[in-house]
């Protein structure tokens, strides 16, 4: 769960002005959290707010997201969510942007087999981004996380990405240098899912992922969710980025953790 705050925070300082290199400071001063933190959180309070059989968890999912979004409203929602949001009665507008899939990381890890995970995520999904193709992205990436947590291989986790959701057919090195500003899940998730196949470490993960440009907070919180759950995040990079969040967001994180990641260990 901590890994997409990680890759958030890490690549929020890219996102307009994009780094084609693996080589930066991981966290910097004019580092910050944004929507994508925010929102993951929000999910996973929605969770943490749910029955057992998750049936009004797209209820609380309406809530959370609305209630805790309009806390901090200038990090950094992209305008249709934005008006979603702070609307009275919020409706799906189907919209298959990024935003479906870097906040799901907290039901791969609620989810005790593929098929919940694919529940859960579509969920917290259809309030907002009803599109097949957000619906996909969101999918992929929380079934990708409880694949990564549940002991799964690296090319067991990519061979199950290809067959169900993405072909991916191209590295990082060929991307990295016309790779440009893409905000569709279908357009940045493999994307994201290929900075963690090349990977050898949580770190590396995320930096594969800063370093193809693009939208670099959304990619990298992505990434970061899948190789938070494959590879933990050390304890120096977990200490750092909870220096970026406030005290309401870390309870969040923290009764998360001790719910749904602790007891499961």
């Amino acid at each position: 769960m901590i890994g997409a705050i990680v890759g958030d925070i890490a690549g929020s300082r890219f996102e307009f002005k994009n780094i084609k290199s693996k080589e930066f400071d991981l966290f910097h001063k004019k580092c910050r959290f944004t929507d994508d933190s925010v929102m993951s959180l929000a999910v996973c309070q929605a969770l943490l707010d749910s029955m057992p059989d998750y049936k009004n968890l797209s209820e609380n999912a309406v809530k959370s997201m609305q209630l805790i979004g309009m806390e901090y409203p200038n990090r950094g929602f992209g305008q249709h969510f934005r008006r979603w949001i702070f609307a009275e009665n919020p409706k799906p507008y189907n919209s298959y942007g990024n935003g479906s899939a870097m906040r799901v990381s907290g039901c791969g890890y609620a989810a005790n087999s593929i098929e919940e995970a694919e529940y859960l995520s579509h969920e917290v999904t259809k309030i907002s981004h009803n599109h097949p193709e957000g619906i996909k992205g969101a999918e992929s990436v929380a079934v990708a996380v409880y694949l990564a947590r549940t002991g799964k291989s690296i090319n067991e986790i990519k061979d199950y990405i290809n067959n169900n959701y993405y072909q991916i057919d191209f590295t990082i090195d060929e991307i990295r240098e016309t790779y440009q500003y893409e905000i569709s899940c279908q357009n940045s998730v493999p994307q994201a899912f290929e900075a963690f196949f090349e990977s050898i470490s949580f770190e590396d993960a995320v930096r594969n992922a800063i370093s193809i440009g693009g939208d670099s907070d959304t990619i990298a919180a992505i990434t970061g969710s899948v190789a938070g759950a494959y590879y933990g995040v050390p304890d120096n990079i977990r200490n750092a980025a909870l220096e970026y969040l406030d005290d309401s967001l870390k309870e969040i994180l923290i009764n998360f953790e001790n719910k749904f990641i602790k007891s499961k260990e």
